[in-house]
């Protein structure tokens, strides 16, 4: 990152603080929690500290060139000119801040008034980061309390200028700050965080691809997209990715950040690294313009018919998208291929198959070069919903138009607050012949390192060596035992609905009669005949009587005058006097063919490419031989017997058969448990 060079004066840490390490750093600024206990709840501790560390990394920034934008607004304040993009190319900067005053000069007598009129001096957008936290109301609090001055003096005493904290390790504070109060009052932390060693994965992969292309066109302008952005993370992990191209002498390649973030907190920060940034190709363009929020990307996206060459995203894992769900399900409905959403929509309680398609949508066209995206996601997309439901209709959109290049299992216990299996997909609407109509599974659910002290559920890391251990992997394209390349075909099949005959016999019973009292044709009877009905059937015997006997129940009805038998009314009475039994003959309609019986009607999965006729002969007939094929039940694309469906098992392409320890050995560690139990029993009993 490319920052004022002017030097740098001496670290104002205090003698007592420890090193300016992502952890130690966190701990000595959550320091400043001990003096808002009494006056604050807990829940409050992190908001207020926040935008306060925000403030002061911002003030490092500006610092050497603050004297001089002072004096360039007081020469131009009267002129009558806009002095904005004077003031910016004043501070080198595209933010600046024209006031008088410094966290370490508000003076403890009017603390409050001042730092107003510090943040009121900030470029618009920067002060936009401070709105977004309500910062005036935190002000106005920390005065009443008389702690302003004190918190304002504590941040003033650290340095926290990007040349001494780099963006790696302030992105870990703001993670540890935003870990610290979102759990505190019981928020999803993952809703907005992803651990720094997931978006380094995520990252090298997406972009290691085009090493080559990057270090061949010095200078080269790409463009990347987060619709999820939540801090920034993935964004500025990128952007330092194609920095490192500069120590090859060569001009580095410019990644141009675009985000959109829902939560307003970390929309702030996001907001705040963006101006901490600038371009080789365009020092003083302010990124931070590009970070759209905070509002819902599914709803209301920011950057609507827009395309980009890399996209990164880590949308909420199981989050419910009802809020967006009238907006989505229209665009779906009424834009089709032409929107974002044109594959269908999943179930309401998970939107991680709106974010694929999402990103699919904003990916440069393949006559442009195409586009390639990285998306970190829990297991559920992999294989809910049934063929022809809307998961499995979206993989199959992906699948079946090349759209899926790579998944790569990682391993469980990486995230803060949950410790279930996530994966890392990898799309390209530009695959390379090679990896043409193919899928690449990637089992790196064993790689990771032992975090030295867990943070909530994360126990393990993915160090740097293990992620280019992975990126190898995926760049070297070849079967191992941690990798497979399977045909997308392979992960598809028709459901076909399988029917087999009713079998049924008439027994009136009390039971039964009670039943057919509460079945909803009877009780729509009026109370004459419900009467009438039951009178009637309780002169029946409950002898067991072939399912044609139903046809004289019937007829003996109509003679005694009970009333009219409607078909929901027959049905009714089928219902509840009919009783299975596979020895009875078959039912058969006008035609001669077998009614099926719904009680056992079955659905199979039918491996793309395999015949439903041989499979119905070795995995279906050989059960039931009196099974058959239901034939209406088609797909709606093709029009052929069963549903397609498409589902991704991981397990079954890296199961591992581990067999079953020996009798003899269980047995003897059995024998030695109870001794040692009856042993500890002696001892009691002594």
């Amino acid at each position: 990152m490319m920052i004022n060079q002017q030097p740098k004066k001496k670290l104002k840490i205090p003698v007592d603080a420890p090193k300016a390490s992502d952890t130690v750093l966190a701990a000595f600024i959550w320091k400043n929690a001990e003096d808002l206990w009494g006056d604050f709840k807990h829940t409050d501790f992190g908001k207020i500290i926040l935008p306060f560390t925000l403030l002061r990394r911002l003030e490092c920034v500006l610092e050497p060139t603050r004297e001089k934008v002072r004096e360039t607004q007081a020469k131009f304040r009267d002129k009558g000119l806009d002095t904005a993009l004077i003031m910016r190319q004043t501070a080198g900067l595209p933010f600046y801040n024209i006031s008088q005053y410094s966290l370490a000069t508000l003076g403890a007598t009017k603390t409050k008034s001042n730092l107003e009129a510090y943040i009121a001096g900030f470029s618009d957008n920067a002060r936009v980061i401070f709105d977004q936290f309500n910062f005036t109301d935190t002000i106005a609090r920390l005065a009443r309390a008389d702690i302003l001055f004190k918190i304002c003096q504590n941040f003033a005493n650290t340095d926290l200028h990007p040349d001494v904290v780099p963006d790696r390790v302030m992105s870990n504070i703001y993670e540890h700050l935003i870990r610290r109060f979102g759990s505190e009052v019981n928020e999803a932390a993952e809703d907005f965080m992803t651990p720094r060693d997931v978006v380094h994965l995520a990252t090298t992969l997406l972009l290691d691809p085009d090493d080559a292309l990057f270090r061949d066109n010095p200078g080269l302008i790409r463009t990347l997209y987060d619709p999820t952005c939540g801090t920034g993370g993935f964004l500025t992990d990128a952007m330092n990715h194609v920095d490192g191209f500069a120590a090859q002498g060569k001009a580095p390649p410019v990644l141009i950040p675009f985000g959109q973030e829902l939560e307003p907190e970390t929309h702030a920060v996001a907001l705040a690294n963006m101006l901490l940034r600038r371009l080789e190709t365009e020092p003083a363009r302010d990124l931070s313009a590009n970070i759209a929020g905070p509002r819902s990307t599914l709803s209301q996206d920011a950057f609507a018919g827009q395309r980009f060459h890399y996209c990164l995203s880590n949308p909420p894992f199981g989050k419910k998208w009802e809020k967006d769900q009238v907006f989505v399900e229209r665009e779906a409905k009424e834009m089709g291929f032409a929107g974002r959403f044109g594959a269908g929509t999943p179930r309401v309680s998970d939107g991680s198959m709106l974010f694929i398609q999402h990103l699919i949508s904003k990916l440069e066209l393949p006559k442009n070069g195409g586009g390639r995206a990285a998306i970190v996601l829990s297991g559920s997309p992999l294989f809910t919903g049934n063929a022809g439901q809307g998961e499995s209709e979206i993989r199959r959109w992906l699948l079946e138009n090349d759209l899926i290049d790579a998944i790569v299992a990682l391993p469980t216990d990486i995230f803060f607050r949950t410790g279930i299996g996530t994966y890392i997909w990898l799309l390209d609407n530009n695959k390379p012949k090679v990896r043409q109509g193919k899928v690449q599974l990637i089992d790196a659910t064993g790689m990771h390192s032992p975090m030295r002290k867990g943070e909530g559920n994360k126990r393990r890391y993915v160090s740097d060596e293990q992620a280019q251990d992975i990126a190898r992997l995926y760049a070297d394209f070849t079967p191992s035992e941690n990798v497979r390349i399977v045909n997308f075909r392979d992960f598809g099949y028709r459901r076909i609905k399988v029917q087999r005959p009713l079998r049924l016999l008439i027994r009136i019973t009390e039971e039964a009669i009670e039943s057919f009292k509460a079945s909803k044709p009877f009780t729509k009877l009026d109370a004459k005949e419900q009467k009438a009905w039951l009178a009637f059937l309780a002169k029946q015997d409950d002898a067991i009587r072939p399912y044609e006997w139903m046809e004289t129940l019937v007829e003996a009805a109509k003679k005694a005058k009970v009333g009219k038998v409607s078909n929901p009314l027959y049905a009714a009475l089928e219902t509840a006097f009919g009783v299975r039994d596979a020895t009875a003959p078959i039912i058969v309609d006008e035609y001669g063919e077998p009614w099926p019986d719904k009680e056992l009607e079955d659905f199979e999965n039918v491996p793309l490419g395999k015949s439903i006729d041989r499979h119905m002969d070795t995995e279906v007939l050989p059960h039931v031989p009196d099974a058959w094929v239901d034939t209406s039940y088609t797909d709606d694309r093709d029009g052929q017997v069963g549903k397609v469906g498409y589902e991704i098992n991981f397990n079954r392409y890296f199961y591992k058969y581990v067999p079953p320890r020996d009798l003899h050995e269980i047995d003897a560690e059995l024998k030695a448990v109870e001794a040692e139990i009856a042993a500890l029993l002696n001892e009691v009993a002594a």
